[in-house]
């Protein structure tokens, strides 16, 4: 997918049109290949985005660099019959927010090494995000010296882009990668004066340093619309609040809003928020929350088919492996010991996401699969454990059909009817 493709979804949406395109920000396989899967079903492109956390130019936490990550997405697409063709890849968070335990000047000039191998590795769409503090400075940066950063970045970007120009989403008011620790209820919508300040300072830095054709590929903005969620609860989008913020696409030709935390809304929120201009929808944990449920009601149903009640031998695996390496759960989580085990297993961020990566939880999950090969799962004892799931399959059918499932929601809401 060129950059191009791209472009022409805020222009479809500054002509009234209904058009949005979700973006996947997964590095699992399983939910990648069943991205792939039921785009190709639907002949659409597709986004799949790389976080600065999961793919850098140290590896991440997958162990990737940009370059390998595009190699791995491509072996997934050969094994689906994908067109690469039709694949934008995505960075998403590409700042200094990995080393950001540095000085300023060590942890961007990670950065700058980061966004050059994304660029070089030939990434569509390359989200700045340089709102963070680093060591000894503010946790959240003004508006004039987050420009000046993303700036920065996307000079390095256009000096070593391979291929096609590459098209940026800036905004400060971003997110934490990795998910939130506050409370829901002081969520705030993102102000129009807001969006029109950041959209200047960024316009006036790019301009400083000579990147007017840079900025004419700003396609969007990240906004926060009045959704996110919780380690139990969901804020859903509420039209009424977000009116205001969506007539300031009207003065901003060529910009549509990019929303993050968007897993978890309902369909018709979802529409809702392609409807209202915020035509980049940015899903991710919920699709690892599904594939976590459909694995532990597998490592179930493997149970039941030996001829006894489930022992929760791939949950207790997993207690484990996480209990040994707590640096991805611990500083967002919180509460007495049952408080804890409940989120770590099954909370809404699902931070058990960034284990399956891990050679201890691939061995016990392949074990699983092992006990399945073969092996026929009645509907009745399917339907006790993932009821979603309307009819029988193989391990890697439930698997991809658990995953497809919530992308589903995303393809009705994202195409007009």
């Amino acid at each position: 997918m060129t950059a191009d493709s791209l472009l022409a979804i805020s222009d479809a949406i500054h002509r009234g049109e209904h058009l949005g395109i979700t973006s996947i920000c997964s590095a699992h396989p399983v939910v990648i290949e069943a991205a792939l899967g039921l785009a190709s079903d639907s002949g659409k492109t597709i986004l799949i985005e790389a976080t600065c956390n999961q793919v850098n130019q140290d590896g991440g936490y997958t162990g990737m660099t940009p370059g390998a990550f595009r190699r791995f997405v491509e072996r997934l697409s050969a094994r689906v019959n994908f067109d690469p063709a039709r694949i934008a890849l995505g960075g998403d968070h590409l700042g200094p927010n990995p080393w950001k335990q540095l000085p300023a000047d060590a942890a961007m000039k990670k950065a700058e090494a980061m966004i050059r191998a994304y660029a070089e590795a030939g990434f569509t769409k390359l989200h700045l995000d340089t709102s963070m503090g680093c060591r000894g400075e503010p946790v959240a940066l003004g508006d004039q010296e987050t420009a000046r950063r993303a700036a920065r970045l996307a000079a390095v970007a256009e000096e070593h882009k391979a291929g096609a120009d590459p098209v940026y989403v800036i905004g400060t008011e971003v997110p934490v990668p990795g998910g939130v620790t506050h409370a829901l209820n002081d969520l705030e919508v993102t102000t129009s004066e807001a969006v029109f300040q950041t959209y200047e300072v960024h316009k006036a830095a790019f301009e400083a340093l000579g990147l007017q054709a840079a900025f004419s590929r700003v396609m969007a903005l990240v906004v926060q619309p009045g959704v996110e969620f919780g380690h139990s609860g969901v804020v859903h989008f509420d039209p009424g609040r977000a009116h205001a913020l969506s007539e300031s696409l009207r003065f901003l030709p060529g910009i549509v809003f990019e929303v993050h935390s968007t897993d978890y809304q309902t369909t018709k929120d979802l529409r809702n928020l392609v409807e209202f201009g915020f035509a980049i929808l940015k899903v991710g944990p919920s699709l690892t929350f599904a594939l976590r449920e459909a694995l532990y009601a597998l490592d179930a149903m493997a149970d039941i088919l030996d001829g006894h009640a489930p022992g929760g031998t791939l949950m207790t695996a997993m207690e484990k492996i996480m209990r040994a390496a707590p640096r991805y759960w611990q500083d967002y989580y919180s509460g007495n010991s049952t408080e804890l085990w409940l989120q770590r297993h099954f909370s809404y961020s699902d931070r058990i996401r960034y284990y399956w990566p891990s050679e201890q939880a691939k061995q016990v999950v392949s074990r699983l699969q092992q006990r399945l090969e073969g092996r026929h799962i009645p509907d009745p004892v399917l339907s006790q454990f993932l009821p979603v799931i309307v009819a029988g399959g193989s391990y890697n059918e439930i698997l991809t059909a658990s995953v497809q499932n919530v992308l589903r929601r995303y393809e009705q809401a994202c195409l007009c009817m």
